[in-house]
């Protein structure tokens, strides 16, 4: 009993891998602040975004992104969640880059306010109401 009870004692506890990811974020991008988590998703705050949260494992996926700004985007909430993707998924910033402006440009009298699209193995889906606009970036679960 005791050796059982010593090897459980000395057993590396193990981290959420998305408190992981989001402590990671906060070190790599300035002003990126981790506030608590909660069933599975991680709420962070930025001085570009409104909301921002960093899901993990959900039934249809793996990893979330979630970042909510003004209906007006400006180029640092673009560039917020250009670099929280690609840390997040591990792809080149420039490609996801173009990915999320693609998505949250795309907005508006002819498309609708409502868009959903698949860039680089990701799914995009942007979203815009009378003040605010939105963006989901997430990773399927079998991918």
């Amino acid at each position: 009993m005791l050796a059982l009870g010593a090897a459980l004692i000395s057993a590396p506890a193990h981290a959420d891998p998305c408190e992981d990811i989001a402590k990671q974020l906060a070190g790599q991008i300035d002003g990126l602040k981790v506030n608590f988590t909660a069933a599975n998703i991680t709420y962070l705050t930025h001085p570009a975004a409104r909301e921002l949260s960093l899901g993990c494992r959900g039934k249809d996926y793996s990893t979330e992104l979630y970042a909510k700004t003004d209906r007006k985007i400006k180029p640092e909430f673009l560039n917020l969640v250009g670099s929280a993707t690609a840390l997040i998924f591990t792809l080149p910033k420039d490609d996801v880059m173009t990915g999320t402006t693609r998505c949250l440009k795309r907005m508006g009298l002819l498309r609708g306010d409502k868009i959903t699209m698949r860039y680089k193995r990701l799914n995009l889906e942007c979203t815009r109401t009378r003040t605010e606009a939105s963006i989901t970036v997430r990773r399927s679960a079998n991918e």
